[in-house]
């Protein structure tokens, strides 16, 4: 079984395409009858559906994956725990997962990909949903030391009150660009003419 597309695709650090090149060589092994189950990088598939926001394709995935594997493989395992917080929205767990595992050297730089993505997609769900935020909660979501997490923030235009130990949500702009197209620009004054006349 060839998996260079897969170690290719890690090397040059382009995990985004690592689920969908996982995914056909499975289907392309599958379809030659190869067993392939004990030496699939499982852990790699499921943190390629990670990082893609892609839970419900890594559930299945897990689903498939033989109960052998799941326990001869603690890496496996350690992936999945990190789909359970997913899952279940258990955001400061999501951290801990990926904390809590020695990962191969293989799977350490893609873990550490998804943790910043990670990261960004937590910055941005507390910038759509917070207009304030306790300092303890904003490091819980973020996953960083206290600290950390108000150095973070504070860099992104954020005001940080010591006092009450809450964090303001900076806000951003949303920009409207208003696109005029020439035909409809045409078609309107053709109206307005057609009214007046």
């Amino acid at each position: 079984m060839d998996l260079s597309p897969v170690t290719d695709a890690l090397a040059v650090k382009s995990f985004d395409k690592i689920a969908d090149i996982c995914d056909t060589l499975m289907l392309q092994v599958a379809a030659e009858g190869i067993s392939f189950h004990d030496d699939w990088p499982y852990a790699i598939h499921l943190l390629g559906y990670f990082y893609l926001d892609d839970c419900d394709s890594a559930r299945f995935l897990w689903k498939t994956i033989p109960a052998s594997v799941k326990e001869s493989k603690p890496e496996v395992a350690a992936a999945w725990r990190i789909g359970q917080k997913l899952w279940t929205r258990d955001y400061a767990g999501v951290h801990e997962a990926i904390r809590g595992f020695d990962w191969s050297q293989d799977a350490k730089d893609m873990v550490a990909a998804f943790s910043d993505v990670y990261t960004k997609r937590m910055f941005q769900l507390l910038l759509s949903a917070y207009s304030t935020i306790t300092i303890r909660d904003l490091a819980l979501f973020l996953g960083m030391a206290e600290d950390d997490a108000t150095t973070y923030v504070v860099e992104k235009g954020w005001t940080v009150d010591a006092a009450s130990q809450m964090v303001t949500v900076k806000k951003q702009a949303i920009k409207r660009e208003q696109k005029v197209d020439s035909s409809k620009l045409q078609r309107l004054t053709e109206y307005v003419f057609h009214l007046e006349h």
